[in-house]
């Protein structure tokens, strides 16, 4: 009997959680819909962001990447890249003991034209991290690993400003 009423406890409160999560809105992050039928990525080859950005492009499964700018109803250009380490702060001895990582993305969103699809923007990431001595191996290897969460994160809020970006008005407008 307890058994039961324990399941039954286990079920109800199961299913509470599930409604009021379900209530406020929640939802798994999926691809992003672009307003665009084609879009050309002005990006090295070498760019990761560019990569990355393209492959998110990709996955949209609504937006074509063109292969010239002529091709493509927007064009993506970037704009500065800059990244920066910053000391926080040193340890009695003059060491450092903390570092900001800053990441600054500039870009625009035009049609063939030249006009805006979407306001300039600037993206700034930052991170901080601890640093040790003692550890550099490791913690030369937990920066990279932050650049590389931040071209991530990156990639993540261009896709959702692009998405938000109005569409190319049509021939005839």
């Amino acid at each position: 009997m307890r058994v039961v009423l324990r399941s039954q406890q286990l079920f109800l409160v199961l299913t509470t959680v599930l409604a009021l999560l379900a209530g406020c809105g929640f939802q798994l992050r999926g691809s992003y819909s672009l307003p665009f039928d084609s879009i050309y990525l002005a990006m090295p080859d070498y760019s990761v962001v560019g990569a990355d950005l393209k492959r998110a492009v990709r996955s949209s499964g609504t937006t074509r990447l063109a292969l010239t700018a002529s091709d493509a109803q927007a064009i993506f250009q970037p704009g500065q890249e800059y990244r920066d380490r910053i000391i926080l702060s040193v340890s009695g001895t003059g060491r450092v003991s903390e570092l900001r990582l800053r990441y600054l993305y500039t870009y625009r969103v035009i049609d063939a034209q030249g006009r805006d699809l979407a306001a300039p923007g600037t993206i700034e990431l930052v991170r901080d991290l601890t640093y040790d001595d003692s550890n550099v191996l490791a913690k030369q290897q937990e920066e990279t690993l932050l650049w590389r969460d931040m071209e991530n994160d990156l990639v993540h809020q261009l896709m959702r400003r692009l998405a938000a970006a109005k569409p190319p008005p049509a021939a005839g407008e």
